[in-house]
C-alpha cells in the first residue's frame, strides 16, 4: 500500500532505507580503508627508512578501481621498499653515495714461523718471489729508481687489480708500514717479533678499501681476510720447507717516507761491524801474548839473580 504522506509504497520505503544503510556502510568502510592505508604507509615507510611521497593517491585510485585495500597497500609498500633497497645498494657498491666510498675492511692476522727473526724478515723483503707461492699475488716488482715504491698485480676472488705501493716506514728486523693506491687501496703494517732464537711471530694489520662491484660484494663475506690468511700460510710453508737458499733480503731503512739508509750502506755497515768485532778478539789475544812474554822475562831475571 502506498504511503499517504509520501505517496511511496512500503517496498519503496524499505528499499530506500536499505540504500541509506548501504551508503553509510560504504562511507564507513572507505574511512577505515583510508585509515588503514595511512597507518600501513607510515609504518612501512619507517621500515624502508624513507618517505613514500605521492603514493597514497595512487593507492586510493586502486581502491576506487575495485582493488582490495590489502593488495593496493601491499603493492605500493613493496615498491617503496624495493626502491629504498636499490638506493642503499647503489650507496654501498659505488653508486655515488658517501657510504660506498668509505667502506673499509679491517684485517688482522698473526703467524708464527719456526725460523730466526732475521731470516724471516729477509724472506719477507724479497716480495718479488711472492707470486711463485702466493695465489693472491700475480706479480710484484720494486721500482728501479725508487726504493720506496713497488708495483703489484693482485688477485682477489675473480677480479685482478693493479696497485702502486709506497713504503712509509721500514726498520730491519722490526716492521714495515705501507700504503697503496690504484684500483684497490690499502694501508697496512707488518711487524716481526722474536719469541725464541728459532721462532718468529709475524703480525699483519691491513685497512682494505675494495674497488669495483665484485670486490665490494666480496668484502661482505670477508674474502680478502681469508685470502690474506691463506697466503700467509703459503709464506710459512715456503720459508720453512721450500726456500733452499738463505735470502739476502733488503736491509735498507726508511723513516717517515724518506730513505735514511740504503741497502748497500746497511750491508757495508754490517761488514764493518763484523771486522771490528774480529779485530777486538785479535787484540785481546795479542795482549794476552804480551803478558805471557813479560812473565817469562820476569822468570829469567829471577833465575839469574839466584845463580848470582
Amino acid at each position: 500500500m502506498p504511503d499517504k504522506a509520501t505517496g511511496k509504497s512500503a517496498g519503496d520505503a524499505g528499499g530506500s532505507g536499505l540504500d541509506r544503510v548501504r551508503e553509510e556502510l560504504t562511507k564507513y568502510l572507505l574511512t577505515k580503508a583510508n585509515k588503514v592505508v595511512s597507518t600501513a604507509g607510515d609504518k612501512m615507510s619507517k621500515v624502508a627508512q624513507g618517505e613514500l611521497p605521492g603514493e597514497l593517491p595512487k593507492m586510493g585510485g586502486k581502491l576506487l578501481q575495485g582493488e582490495s585495500p590489502v593488495k593496493a597497500v601491499g603493492g605500493q609498500v613493496l615498491k617503496g621498499v624495493k626502491d629504498k633497497a636499490v638506493e642503499k645498494t647503489k650507496e654501498l657498491f659505488g653508486g655515488g653515495g658517501k657510504a660506498g666510498s668509505k667502506k673499509v675492511t679491517n684485517i688482522i692476522e698473526v703467524l708464527d714461523v719456526g725460523l730466526p727473526l732475521r731470516r724471516v724478515y729477509d724472506h719477507w723483503t724479497e716480495f718479488e718471489e711472492f707470486s711463485s707461492f702466493m695465489k693472491g699475488v700475480v706479480e710484484a716488482s720494486r721500482s728501479d729508481d725508487d726504493d720506496l715504491e713497488s708495483q703489484w698485480r693482485l688477485k682477489v676472488g675473480p677480479s685482478k687489480r693493479s696497485v702502486k705501493a709506497e713504503v712509509l716506514e721500514q726498520v730491519p728486523d722490526e716492521r714495515v708500514v705501507w700504503k697503496s693506491s690504484g684500483e684497490t687501496t690499502t694501508h697496512g703494517a707488518v711487524s716481526f717479533h722474536e719469541l725464541a732464537p728459532s721462532l718468529t711471530r709475524i703480525v699483519v694489520v691491513v685497512e682494505y678499501t675494495p674497488g669495483g662491484f665484485l670486490e665490494k660484494t666480496g668484502s661482505i663475506w670477508r674474502v680478502q681476510g681469508r685470502r690474506l690468511r691463506l697466503d700467509l700460510k703459503h709464506f710459512q710453508r715456503y720459508v720453512t720447507l721450500g726456500a733452499e737458499e738463505v735470502p739476502e733480503g733488503w736491509r735498507g731503512e726508511i723513516r717517515e717516507g724518506e730513505l735514511v739508509r740504503s741497502h748497500e750502506d746497511a750491508l757495508a755497515d754490517e761488514e764493518s761491524d763484523e771486522e771490528t768485532d774480529g779485530n777486538d778478539e785479535y787484540d785481546e789475544y795479542d795482549e794476552e801474548g804480551e803478558y805471557e812474554e813479560e812473565g817469562e822475562e820476569g822468570e829469567e831475571d829471577y833465575n839469574s839473580e839466584e845463580e848470582r
